[in-house]
């Protein structure tokens, strides 16, 4: 979709090189007050459009420069940021912070760029009519407060267009920038921003915090006593995407009531709770057998089935909320644009058959070769690492059963624990390097789309942390068949893997931020406004959701892949989660630095990841009950033989499968009530887009 308005061209041909018209920009010396909600005055760049003129500008983004920048190249700077993106700039607003020589450049955005911005997004706003649309950038006077870009737009929205205009400069003719040897000469469809980036003239560019915004949301989210998320306030501070994210980790906690309810009535009428804690600490196969052959076997085959429909019923419930969110937050109708390559792709320069542009090409099958030759042996080499930490993990545990066999005492006892803790240890090392290495492969591998990238990112991720968090589990229940085994090493991986997480994810970003950099970020009211987003620039950079994302996965294939052997598993999740909310939330508004978030319209392709880790439940609990001593004492009782009994059990997976699928059916993704809205949307839509073509060929 090309940008709304007369005479500006394309998001991909916009971008070039600015003109060198003379900006006011207060001088070599602005105004060494630069107000977090006022200013506009002195030290901003001009607009031309009459609509965009303001008297107060809100500081959206702050830019970093190199020490060793020049005031021209800065200059320079300014200049690409405010030039019309006609003549190649990005069309916003900058301040050159305390002056010209001054290592900060802080970016807003007027109305116009704002608004064309929005359209070429694809997100909707309230229409006059009160309803959702599909905003139309010649349609602007007739949605609500269009005219007021702090209630039309959210502030994660206005600081994300930002940072998208900034990322779409490219060069459209050879330029040299001023202050910089020509080695640094930008070339026709460079992408400016990256190439500045690599040239360490930008090391930085990041949102702004709203500190009275922020203070406001840190006490409704959890300073308080409140058990609800403000979720619709997350979204207007920190985005659509992270918003998504505490709305499942909330929505999937207190779903885990109904199994953690039923693991602790399993266990009290059971009068198993005593035998349960004991069985996972204890080593001996008679004490296992001696607890599957009880009674409580029956309780344990309910679990198995309440997890397989529990978890059919959690993903469909949590699609129909994702689509109500999404229509709430404007994001339900993202456009499907031909995407502009990404920041960190580069080719050979050429004609894109599909839009016809000049810029980088780089060939399908390199990219393929690349993969097949070099990502896949990396991924095969981790996962040979794995195999090998399971092997040793097996070893030391038949080391440690031995010593106990032979010592018998409450040192030996304790040691029975540690070849769990040792392996979950090297499991999340082991993890934590992947995760480096599996970002160096996907930008190797070059992919030209942004959303190809994290595709490919994230299916490296899903793929080695199944095998990485789930290899030994499977290994247990399918080849060495031992229960009790299975249930002391998911006991000892619920507790020692959350504990770890907590620590390395909390404990330790609080005191480094408490003790080391804190320290050097402390500041006063009379302090000037550029040192205060100076010092936000000492915080660390948000790692992103993936790893948080890949906790809840791992939770979730505890839960319903294994906790019919250990049914206190939703409990001890749902006193995680209940914390893990807080904490989380504590860690994004204080540790860190605010992230840039895209609007997103659900979870993308960690709802995929959820919803095969659920179907792949069938067949594991179908397993592991199988393996249950009254089961087979009953199928002998009854006269069946072992393949008999094998195929009863493909046959119950089949049926509980095929009651998945119906349930995954009659429960509809989306409310009727969305789908309709978004009907209306998507008519509106072709509506709008009718009338702009007759009135571009009238005119």
């Amino acid at each position: 979709m090309s940008k709304a308005g007369g005479d500006e061209s394309g998001a991909g041909d916009h971008h070039d090189s600015p003109k060198e018209p003379e900006v006011k920009t207060g001088g070599e010396k602005s105004v060494n007050k630069l107000s977090a909600a006022v200013t506009s005055g002195p030290g901003w760049t001009k607009v031309s459009c009459p609509c965009c003129v303001s008297e107060r500008v809100e500081p959206l983004v702050l830019v970093k420069l190199g020490e060793k920048v020049s005031p021209e190249t800065k200059r320079w700077i300014i200049r690409l940021i405010q030039a019309p993106q006609k003549d190649g700039g990005a069309a916003l607003l900058a301040h050159p912070g305390e002056d010209a020589s001054g290592d900060i450049i802080v970016v807003s955005a007027p109305r116009c760029t704002l608004l064309r911005a929005t359209e070429e997004l694809g997100l909707c706003k309230k229409y006059r009519s009160g309803d959702m649309e599909a905003f139309s950038y010649h349609d602007k006077d007739n949605f609500k407060d269009s005219d007021n870009m702090e209630v039309f737009l959210t502030l994660a929205e206005r600081q994300f267009i930002v940072k998208y205009e900034l990322d779409g400069l490219r060069a459209l003719r050879d330029v040299r920038i001023p202050g910089l040897p020509d080695t640094y000469t930008l070339h026709n469809r460079d992408n400016i921003w990256q190439k500045l980036g690599s040239a360490r003239v930008i090391v930085d560019t990041f949102p702004l915090h709203n500190p009275e915004k922020l203070k406001s949301l840190s006490e409704a989210w959890y300073s308080g006593n409140q058990l609800a998320q403000p979720l619709d306030s997350v979204n207007e501070y920190f985005g659509s995407s992270i918003a998504f994210y505490f709305s499942f980790l909330d929505f999937y906690t207190w779903s885990l009531l109904p199994p953690a309810l039923l693991g602790l009535f399993i266990m009290y009428f059971s009068g198993g709770a005593q035998k349960e804690m004991v069985a996972s600490v204890s080593s001996s196969a008679a004490s296992g057998l001696q607890d599957d052959s009880e009674p409580a076997v029956s309780g344990h085959m309910l679990q198995a089935v309440f997890s397989m429909l529990w978890s059919t019923v959690v993903m469909e419930l949590w699609k129909r909320r994702s689509a109500s969110l999404s229509y709430r937050w404007g994001t339900l109708h993202l456009a499907e644009r031909f995407a502009e390559p990404r920041p960190g792709f580069h080719g050979d320069l050429g004609v894109n058959p599909v839009t016809g542009r000049v810029e980088p090409l780089f060939p399908e099958w390199q990219r393929d070769l690349r993969m097949a030759l070099v990502s896949v042996p990396v991924v095969g080499m981790f996962m040979g690492l794995v195999v090998m930490g399971m092997v040793c993990f097996y070893w030391a545990e038949a080391q440690v059963q031995q010593l106990h066999k032979d010592w018998d005492s409450v040192l030996s006892q304790t040691l029975l624990y540690v070849p769990s803790v040792l392996h979950i240890v090297y499991s999340n090392v082991l993890a934590t390097g992947y995760k480096t290495v599996a970002q160096s492969l996907t930008e190797y591998e070059n992919h030209r789309e942004q959303s190809a990238f994290d595709n490919h990112l994230t299916a490296k991720v899903l793929v080695f942390t199944f095998f990485n968090y789930f290899l030994v589990l499977f290994h247990i229940a399918f080849f060495k068949q031992d229960v009790p085994l299975l249930r002391k090493r998911l006991a000892s991986l619920l507790i020692v893997t959350q504990l770890v997480n907590q620590v390395t994810e909390v404990v330790i970003p609080f005191l480094v931020d408490r003790f080391i950099s804190a320290p050097h970020r402390a500041e006063s009211e009379d302090d000037p406004q550029e040192d205060k987003f100076r010092n936000q620039s000492t915080l660390p950079p948000f790692p992103g959701l993936f790893a948080e994302y890949i906790e809840l996965l791992v939770q979730f294939g505890y839960l319903s892949l294994f906790s019919c052997v250990y049914p206190l598993t939703a409990v001890l999740l749902l006193i995680n989660n209940l914390t893990e909310i807080r904490s989380d939330a504590y860690k994004i508004c204080k540790l860190f630095r605010k992230p840039f978030s895209p609007p997103v319209a659900n979870m993308g392709v960690w709802q995929v990841a959820f919803e095969v880790l659920s179907f792949v439940s069938v067949v594991s609990n179908c397993w592991l009950l199988l393996l249950s001593p009254q089961l087979q004492e009953l199928c002998r009782e009854g006269g069946l033989s072992s393949n008999n009994v094998l195929l009863l059990a493909v046959l119950v997976e089949h049926i509980l499968i095929l009651i998945k699928l119906v349930m995954a059916v009659l429960i509809p993704d989306e409310p009727d009530w969305i789908r309709k809205k978004k009907e209306h949307i998507e008519y509106m839509s072709m509506q709008a887009l009718r009338q702009q073509k007759l009135q571009s060929e009238e005119s």
